[in-house]
This record gives structure tokens, C-alpha cells and sequence, in this order.
């Protein structure tokens, strides 16, 4: 029975030591677990903050893209109407009335006259004016000439071009700034 008593005590300090190195055990585990998950849980905060600023930027860049997409769009609507503007004042002065384009004719070589002295009118095929219409020595038909007139001084060394596309281009690209701000403003 002594044997039976010792054995029993060895079993239960056994199982005593045993119960305490479980116990040892599962705090280390949980320890160690609480840690991982510590871990884990800064690493997906990182990640998330990371992604979170990525997507933001990624918002950025759209909106800053489609912004400029319209401000392209914009622009060249602004631009076709703007050519569509030119072409149309083109037109109106060269589809005037062969009494006004002749008023417009002479005041051209009367401003010509002090820079070119006296001159050859270079005019297009659809104009019929004379030399005594105009106030010059001759008159030539040019086909390069759609509307208004070029003058050649009587030595042909000095040319005024006075072709209605020509000033009206000058005007337009000096003025651009103040008919786009009318236009669009």
C-alpha cells in the first residue's frame, strides 16, 4: 500500500507539473497570439492607409484628367467657332456689293498711295474695276487673289497686299484676345 501511496503521489505531482506547464504553455500561446494579432492588425492599418491614399490619389488624377478633357473639348469648340466667325466676315466683304468693295478698293490705294506712290492693282477675276476706277496706272487679274487687291509699285519692287483675307487675318490676330473675351467672356 506504501507503494500504492507513492505511486499515487508521484502520478499526482506528475500530473500537477503537467497541468502547470499546460497552463505555462497556453499563456505562452496566447501571448505569442496576442502578439501576431497586434501585428497583423498594424500591418493591415498600414496597408489600409496605404490603399486608402492610393485610391485618393487615383481620384485625383481622374477628376484632374477629365477636367482637362473638358477644358480641351471646350477649347476647340471655342476655336471651330471662332475659324467659323473669320469665314463669315470673310465672306460678308467679299460677297458686299460691287459699289461698296469699289469704295473699299479706292481707300485702300489712297492709304497705299504715300508708301507705294503710283501703282498697279493686282485684282481677282471676280473684280471688273478699271484703272480710272481705282486711281492706279493699270489693273491686272491675279488668280492668287480671291478678295481685295495687291498693289506693285511701277518697277514691281514694292507690293502692298491688301487682299481682304490678308487684313482681315492682321485685325483678327491683333484683336483676338478682346473678340474672345466678347465671344466667350
Amino acid at each position: 500500500m506504501a507503494l500504492d501511496n507513492v505511486t499515487k503521489e508521484i502520478v499526482a505531482s506528475a500530473d500537477l507539473k503537467v497541468s502547470e506547464i499546460n497552463a505555462e504553455k497556453d499563456r505562452e500561446v496566447s501571448a505569442i497570439r496576442a502578439e501576431a494579432d497586434a501585428a497583423i492588425a498594424e500591418m493591415k492599418e498600414k496597408e489600409d492607409k496605404k490603399l486608402t491614399g492610393s485610391v485618393e490619389r487615383l481620384r485625383r488624377q481622374e477628376r484632374s484628367s477629365a477636367e482637362l478633357e473638358s477644358k480641351k473639348v471646350v477649347l476647340s469648340k471655342k476655336k471651330e467657332i471662332l475659324a467659323q466667325a473669320f469665314e463669315s466676315a470673310l465672306a460678308e466683304l467679299e460677297s458686299a456689293p460691287d459699289a461698296e468693295k469699289l469704295e473699299r478698293h479706292r481707300q485702300m490705294v489712297k492709304s497705299a498711295k504715300s508708301v507705294i506712290g503710283p501703282s498697279k492693282a493686282l485684282v481677282s477675276k471676280n473684280d471688273k474695276f478699271t484703272a480710272k476706277d481705282l486711281g492706279v496706272k493699270s489693273v491686272a487679274v491675279d488668280g492668287r487673289i480671291r478678295s481685295g487687291l495687291i498693289l506693285q509699285s511701277e518697277d514691281g519692287t514694292v507690293e502692298v497686299d491688301m487682299q481682304y483675307e490678308t487684313l482681315l487675318q492682321a485685325i483678327w490676330d491683333r484683336e483676338i484676345k478682346a473678340l474672345s473675351d466678347i465671344l466667350f467672356g
